[in-house]
């Protein structure tokens, strides 16, 4: 028998080892070159690991959720003889070890190879999640994607098209049952990271409120008279590009604290992460080098962002490298937040919801646009008099937008 070992490759960020969290396969499976059989997650994003040759999967490393070695076997395949070998250059030698078995034993009773066979749905990992979270079985979706991979567009057309499951609604019954869900995959990671965060770093939370009509009745004019290949503007690339303004004056919140080395790193380049809402759970792509981009750019480039992680596709580059960190979750911001800072970073900008309120212009209560703007920092790094004045000049681009489109 002739057995390929397929090793947990090097997926960078110096990292030891990955996630597991999902098989595409089961021992006895089997598999055909370029399908994929495994998806692993590092810190910043999950990847799919294809199989470089035909053949019957005889064994797999562990379950899902468990951390598997770089470098250790990671599958087991059957090559059944010289049927669908790969060629050797197409073999990365890093990633793939070809060996021999030590002695003969039968071949699994398996199905043929390179017989037609009834394979899982190609889709990514939160395509999966979206899926499971909709009721939608994959098998009865369509993929449109590269080699008929499902994307979430498609799951979202096959429940427009009124192919949604049927749900239950019986009347009130005692339910008994619990359920226990293991912690893996970016779930884990974000568990992690703000364990690390909020054990970590001293928060101190500063909240203002803003009066928005001016830069509203802004948005809604260039909006309104946008090009056709213009995005449509939210409220987040004014914060970044006031951000922005706000750290040329204050450069020492643009930086990362590597507490145990003792070192502070101030940085040039403004690189906004933007908390991200996904199927699998909150990620943080980075707009890079803010500090050069125009307002439709920024918009642009947040949009391209945001969309790359909510299907799963962005890379490893695009969600790590922020230099500090805006979360907004819109309309759902509510009045108040306590974010949490995005380690190492030493400060975050939470927005909350936009809302009509009466204020008092000196003579009578008027109807103004207000958001509160509740930002977390290191105290270690930031104290609080220099995070009341950034936070302040926040508040006065913001209220006055025509400060942002002024070079200074």
């Amino acid at each position: 028998m002739s057995e390929f070992v397929i090793e947990m490759p090097d997926v960078g960020e110096g990292l030891a080892e990955a996630e597991l969290v999902e098989w595409y396969v089961k021992v006895g499976d089997p598999v055909r070159e370029d399908m994929v059989i495994a998806a692993v997650m590092t810190d910043k994003a999950t990847v799919e690991i294809p199989s470089p040759v035909n053949g019957i999967v005889t064994w797999l490393a562990g379950g899902v959720g468990e951390r598997i070695a770089v470098k250790a076997a990671l599958v087991r395949i059957d090559m059944a003889g010289d049927t669908g070998r790969a060629r050797s250059e197409e073999i990365p030698e890093a990633t793939i070890e070809v060996t021999k078995a030590e002695s003969p034993k039968p071949a699994p009773t398996t199905p043929d190879p390179v017989t037609p066979q009834a394979e899982k749905p190609l889709a990514a990992p939160p395509v999966r999640l979206f899926a499971k979270e909709s009721g939608v079985d994959l098998a009865q979706v369509q993929g449109t994607g590269p080699a008929g991979r499902i994307l979430r567009e498609d799951i979202e057309q096959f429940l427009n098209l009124g192919a949604a499951p049927t749900i239950s609604r019986g009347g009130f019954a005692t339910k008994a049952a619990n359920e226990e869900i293991k912690l893996t995959g970016l779930r884990r990671r974000i568990a992690e990271k703000m364990t690390l965060s909020a054990s970590r770093i001293p928060h101190i939370t500063y909240v203002e409120e803003v009066d928005m009509t001016s830069l509203e009745e802004l948005r809604a004019i260039m909006n309104a008279e946008r090009k056709a290949d213009h995005p449509k503007l939210t409220v987040l690339p004014f914060l970044v590009q006031a951000v922005v303004r706000a750290i040329s004056e204050q450069p020492n919140l643009n930086a990362t604290f590597d507490d145990e080395a003792g070192i502070i790193t101030r940085y040039g380049a403004v690189h906004v992460g933007i908390a991200t809402q996904t199927p699998v759970g909150l990620t943080v792509p980075v707009v890079r080098h803010a500090e050069v981009r125009g307002i439709w750019d920024c918009a642009a480039e947040m949009n391209r962002l945001a969309e790359a992680a909510r299907s799963g596709a962005a890379t490893r580059e695009e969600l790590s490298g922020s230099t500090i960190t805006i979360s907004s979750l819109g309309a759902l911001g509510g009045i108040v937040s306590t974010p949490i800072i995005n380690h190492p970073e030493v400060a975050i900008i939470g927005v909350n919801k936009i809302a009509t309120r009466p204020v008092w212009d000196g003579a009578q209560f008027v109807p103004r646009k207000m958001m509160n703007l509740s930002s977390s920092f290191d105290h270690r790094i930031v104290d609080g008099f220099d995070a009341a004045t950034f936070v302040q000049r926040v508040r006065t681009l913001l209220e006055t937008p025509a400060l942002i489109f002024i070079e200074g």
